[in-house]
């Protein structure tokens, strides 16, 4: 072991009548570091740096007649000046390299996808309305559950650009990094809506993809952006817009209400308010004339786009479902949840009803492949590849209804079981880790539920390995166990409706647009997440992922 040198004396040369007149410079004990040399005078001032200690050492040297006149003349306040600015330098290198990065993106990220401005790896977009008159696009921390940086130095991050009133509706393409976000006039306002187009990668809006002149009440996008379509309920229309022409076309539909599109663009399907009739969309070729029994074509001269009835027997369809293979339509009969006579699923080729198929003579072939009844209710749908989860509601013998999970085996067509879930009118079914499978819906305090004095909320989760369902959160009315963070309205067992949910891949959680709020959950048992630090000035409308690996995240 190298024992510590003793501090030491040195002169520094002083001649006073031919003498040396000898001063004192105290050093410390010596430490190993760089060594550097500054000549000065008579002198040669050495010096070692080892943070966080610091060594000089004063040594006498003799200067040659040939360098001591450009010796002496260095000034002394220059030669501290050296040292003070060359002892900041390593000082600011000794500080900056105890910095830490907290936002580590790799060399090569997934799909070649940007570092994002906000350097956020797993971005949640918040759709937010203040009062009706204003909107934002807030982006939130999913990772770590914050509206802020780590070291607090930006207090939020937000889609620059965008500044829509009501944006109640984001079409989540993480794939292709990018989404649509719409937005009608504040309600109850009836003026046109916008669609907006959000760059995941900049995190700013590109613009408005289309306009409308009533508010849409459903809006249906593919990946490709080809084409978006949408329903104006008010003027009776069936929008189309094509990008590759550049034109949007208005096809007349009255009453029509819901528009489901195949993420392959090939099949567009609309339903209408009380009809059991369903129709499709088809694409004409140059100079085509309209085929027979078509409901409208437009433009009137040299039509391009047509609606045309699908033949089948409906019982109020809302909605499509479209099989992971691209080969099935399962249309939702809502039934009587929705003034019809029976709940199911009837199942459509898809082959015969692409949009480029265009019949030639009546009647139209039909494209039913088989039908299933589903007591339990239909109105939203989603498979794993073997099952098909079906949710709805059930009339009761009392006039109310019952929220129900149906589970449908895709090989032979048949409901294999029913769970009861949360009341209300389902919209939202979504996988996410852990074996879990969460249902979301609204107007769930009016229900058989409410009525009994059980948990009447909004929100679902399904364990698709156990085969039960909790409604969360898991709460009773009127018990000492309360909602862990009540919305504004402080109601301590009801969040209200769900209008938004996206799946955190692989970090075991879901984020929700919760009554007007947002709200996070974990997968593995449900448990609600502090949302302290992710709520939203305003009122939360909808919320997705724009970090999935996949579109399935919402």
């Amino acid at each position: 072991m190298r024992r510590p040198q003793r501090a030491r004396e040195y002169p520094l040369g002083r001649v006073e009548n031919g003498r040396k007149i000898p001063a004192r410079a105290r050093t410390v004990a010596p430490v190993e570091g760089v060594r550097f040399a500054i000549l000065g005078g008579t002198q040669r001032l050495h010096f070692r740096v080892a943070l966080p200690v610091l060594r000089l050492e004063l040594l006498p040297l003799k200067a040659s007649r040939l360098r001591r006149p450009f010796l002496f003349a260095a000034p002394r306040s220059f030669l501290a000046q050296c040292i003070s600015g060359l002892l900041l330098a390593i000082a600011a290198i000794g500080l900056g390299s105890c910095a830490k990065n907290y936002y580590y993106f790799p060399t090569y990220n997934y799909a070649n996808r940007p570092v994002p401005p906000s350097k956020l790896a797993n971005r949640v977009m918040v759709a937010v309305t203040q009062g009706g008159s204003a909107g934002s696009l807030q982006i939130l921390d999913g990772s770590r559950d914050i509206r802020q940086n780590v070291e607090n130095t930006i207090h939020s991050f937000s889609i620059k650009g965008f500044s829509a009133p009501y944006p109640n509706l984001i079409l989540n393409f993480p794939e292709q990094i990018h989404g649509y976000v719409y937005s009608p006039a504040a309600p109850p306002s009836t003026a046109a809506g916008t669609l907006t187009t959000i760059n995941y990668g900049t995190e700013t809006t590109t613009g408005a993809m289309g306009s409308y002149t009533s508010i849409a009440s459903s809006v249906a996008a593919t990946a490709d952006q080809q084409r978006i379509y949408s329903t104006q309920e008010t003027t009776g229309q069936l929008l189309v817009l094509d990008n590759s022409t550049g034109s949007q076309y208005a096809l007349n539909l009255p009453n029509v209400y819901k528009v489901a599109v195949n993420q392959g663009d090939t099949l567009a399907l609309a339903m209408v308010r009380n009809s059991d009739t369903l129709y499709r969309v088809i694409k004409l070729n140059a100079n085509q004339a309209p085929p027979p029994g078509y409901v409208d074509c437009q433009p009137l001269v040299l039509p391009v786009y047509c609606v045309i009835p699908v033949p089948g027997n409906y019982d109020r369809p809302v909605d499509a479902y479209f099989s992971l293979d691209g080969t099935t339509a399962y249309i939702l009969n809502c039934g009587p949840e929705c003034g019809g006579t029976t709940a199911g699923l009837t199942l459509l080729q898809e082959a015969i009803l692409t949009i480029y198929t265009i019949p030639t003579s009546l009647p139209y072939p039909s494209p039913v492949t088989a039908s299933v009844a589903v007591p339990g209710g239909v109105t939203a749908a989603l498979s794993d590849g073997t099952t098909l989860y079906v949710a709805g509601q059930q009339l009761q013998p009392d006039g109310l209804y019952a929220g129900m999970l149906s589970t449908i085996n895709q090989a032979s067509n048949t409901v294999t079981a029913t769970y009861s879930i949360s009341d209300g009118y389902h919209t939202k079914l979504l996988f996410a880790d852990d074996n879990t499978l969460w249902i979301g819906a609204q107007q769930c305090a009016n229900g058989e539920r409410a009525k009994l004095g059980l948990n009447y909320n909004c929100l679902t989760r399904f364990d698709t390995s156990a085969l039960s369902a909790q409604l969360i959160p898991n709460v009773t009315p009127g018990g000492s166990t309360t909602v862990p963070f009540p919305n504004e309205n402080n109601n301590q067992y009801y969040y209200g409706d769900l209008t938004g949910l996206c799946w955190v891949q692989n970090l075991h959680k879901v984020y929700t647009a919760y009554g007007g709020q947002v709200h996070a959950f974990h997968t593995v048992d449900g448990s609600e997440i502090n949302n302290f630090y992710i709520t939203v000035q305003g009122t939360a409308l909808d919320v997705a992922y724009m970090d999935a690996l996949t579109n399935s995240a919402d």
